[in-house]
């Protein structure tokens, strides 16, 4: 086997990915809205809350770290919290009420008016995102998803959906790392510039 062609194959595929992205101008303006939406809320004392599955769970804890500590710049640190990293919360809910509703009932017990929930999903269709996206609507929290292919459930019930492109769940991934580093970028140079 060649693995420099393995290589070679998925570094084309990422690039193609983020370069049809780029070219993709309604999901450059979905984006551009979601991180309005993530600056004001801060603005009003607002904190954001991520949530995923698998890898995407990895992507909600990065995110959180970077917001909490730091991504570009030397400043105050702002409030995040990855919904995935509580080990006895997310049993005991997953145990008494079922895995779809880890994140929703987390998000009623901690979230506020205030805040803002960010969900990661490759496909748009883990039930435990679209559980927390509902739970939004009904406590009037702002959502946004960063999801792949066409978008699944997700896209419907989020206030702001951005859908990374790219076939394989891997290249989604690595443009939602794009998209994360790029809105943590933003709040920055908005609140600390």
């Amino acid at each position: 086997m060649d693995y420099t062609a393995v290589l070679k194959k998925n570094l084309l595929a990422s690039i193609a990915a983020k370069q049809q992205f780029l070219d993709t101008h309604r999901e450059l303006e979905h984006f551009s809205r979601a991180v309005e939406v993530v600056v004001q809320r801060y603005r009003n004392g607002g904190r954001i809350y991520i949530a995923g599955n698998g890898g995407s769970a990895a992507d909600a804890q990065h995110l959180a770290a970077e917001f909490v500590s730091k991504l570009a710049r030397d400043r105050a640190p702002l409030p995040a919290e990855a919904l995935t990293v509580d080990s006895s919360i997310l049993t005991a809910i997953g145990n008494d009420y079922g895995f779809e509703q880890i994140f929703a009932r987390q998000l009623a017990g901690k979230a506020s008016s205030k805040d803002v929930f960010l969900g990661i999903t490759t496909s748009g269709n883990s039930p435990n995102i679209l559980r927390a996206l509902e739970q939004c609507r009904s406590l009037g929290i702002p959502s946004i998803v960063f999801c792949g292919r066409d978008g699944g459930p997700a896209r419907m019930l989020a206030e702001h959906c951005v859908i990374a492109t790219g076939t394989a769940t891997s290249t989604i991934q690595e443009l939602h790392i794009v998209l994360a580093h790029s809105l943590c970028e933003c709040v920055e140079a908005a609140l600390f510039n």
